[in-house]
């Protein structure tokens, strides 16, 4: 028979490589699809931020309830942060004025206010240790604002320092190799390189998405953001499935 510990750790997925590429598809199609709500429907950054939070929140709560590890409601959990992140990190760059590096200087002090609270109230941030709903609470909103610090990154990359998308996914993409060889080769924290990596794999999703959606003359591929969501959507599918995410170990 299982612990409550056990149970509540089976909804949490063993990292794997799976794991990040289905991440990394799962934070493009944030992207996209978080541009299709407020932009290709005309629903507007405001209104597009408040039905996804709706949606996250709805998923968290039935996270947070669930008895065992489902890897398509953890997986709809992630997409619900990243389509939140998008279209809130848009509102506080564009429609509040606050720009991109106003909007990424203030995420990167929620979020790292967010760790350092779940730190000093359960003593770890580690995800082999979340074993409660308070725990699971502080994982959540931890992934959300990592969620929305991304999207700003990953703009003010692309934008302002003027690497565009292909040159910003580059950087990205750099950076994540860098965290995968201190994994491998060096005795650096796990914990600090999982945060590290979760973190940069959503700028990187962020510039493919743009990459993939937006017009010629701004440095994308114009394809259609409906058709590039079911593409990235109909590949997370698949990898769920092929990879077959099994649940993490607890932390003894």
């Amino acid at each position: 028979m299982k612990t409550s510990t056990e149970q509540a750790l089976t909804k949490v997925p063993e990292v794997t490589l799976g794991f990040w590429l289905i991440k990394v598809a799962a934070t493009t199609l944030g992207e996209t699809g978080g541009d299709a709500v407020s932009m290709s429907m005309n629903l507007g950054y405001l209104l597009g931020t408040v039905i996804f939070a709706a949606i996250f929140v709805a998923a968290v709560i039935w996270q947070i309830k669930a008895r065992e590890f489902h890897p398509f409601l953890y997986w709809v959990t992630i997409i619900a942060t990243t389509t939140v992140g998008t279209t809130l990190a848009d509102f506080a760059d564009r429609s509040l004025g606050i720009g991109y590096l106003g909007g990424s200087s203030l995420l990167l002090a929620l979020l790292l206010g967010s760790l350092l609270l779940w730190h000093r109230t359960l003593g770890s941030v580690s995800v082999s240790t979340v074993s409660s709903p308070r725990a699971e609470a502080f994982y959540w909103v931890t992934i959300m604002f990592s969620q929305t610090l991304g999207t700003a990154l990953g703009d003010w990359t692309a934008d302002t320092a003027g690497l565009h998308y292909a040159g910003a996914a580059i950087v990205f993409g750099g950076l994540l190799a860098m965290i995968a060889t201190a994994y491998y080769w060096t005795r650096v924290s796990r914990t600090l390189l999982f945060w590290a990596a979760f973190i940069l794999t959503r700028p990187l999703g962020a510039v493919v998405g743009d990459l993939l959606d937006k017009p010629l003359n701004a440095g994308g591929l114009a394809l259609n953001r409906y058709s590039a969501s079911a593409a990235l959507l109909a590949f997370m599918l698949t990898g769920i499935l092929l990879f077959r995410q099994r649940a993490a170990k607890a932390a003894h």
